[in-house]
């Protein structure tokens, strides 16, 4: 009987952690040295991921001047100026610019009254609609699109000598304002303005 005695070894215990409070809610932006701040890893709230763009929503209307260095998708209203020198504009199927605009390339979906320039290109999509001057080194406007006005074509714009030597293309509309005619395009006089 001597040896049927049981051992008992001691059970570890567990000491409970303190209780920590909820996280307070902080806030969404904080200000340091003037320079508006994310509060997550203290990032500029103004970048974005390279490759991304910009919008400007549906129920949105700015008036004044948008500059940046940013591609922008603008789906509101803009009265003003959109000016993005190195960057692609894209306006959106419900957008309604009253504003001249200057970027590196412009597709509209929307209503544009103003002044188009663009280094690069300028396109029209279908249901688009443009009423002002064009300047660009290369322009598209699809059939159903409404455009009215003068079209300048910029060889210089592109910064490339060999565009000098290749014909620019062009689609002409109706001289009425009426939706781009559907014959093929045809190619520019030697004068590089056009107005239709």
């Amino acid at each position: 009987m001597w040896g049927n005695k049981r051992q008992e070894t001691p059970q570890p215990t567990t000491a409970k952690a303190p209780e920590t409070p909820a996280p307070v809610a902080k806030p969404a932006s904080v200000k340091t040295e003037g320079t508006a701040m994310s509060t997550d890893a203290m990032r500029p709230l103004s970048t974005t991921p390279s490759g991304s763009t910009a919008r400007l929503g549906a129920s949105l209307h700015v008036k004044g001047e948008i500059s940046g260095n940013e591609d922008l998708h603008v789906d509101g209203s803009v009265e003003g100026l959109i000016q993005l020198e190195e960057r692609k504009l894209t306006i959106g199927a419900s957008a309604k610019l009253t504003a001249d605009v200057v970027a590196r390339e412009v597709v509209v979906y929307g209503s544009v009254k103003g002044n188009l320039r663009a280094r690069d290109r300028i396109e029209i999509k279908k249901d688009g609609s443009v009423v002002g001057d064009l300047t660009t080194a290369r322009i598209m406007i699809e059939d159903g699109a409404y455009f009215k006005g003068s079209i300048e074509i910029d060889r210089t714009a592109s910064g490339s000598e060999t565009n000098l030597n290749k014909p620019s293309y062009s689609r002409a509309a109706a001289a009425t304002g009426t939706p781009a005619a559907t014959h093929a395009p045809t190619p520019l006089a030697p004068a590089t303005k056009t107005t239709v």
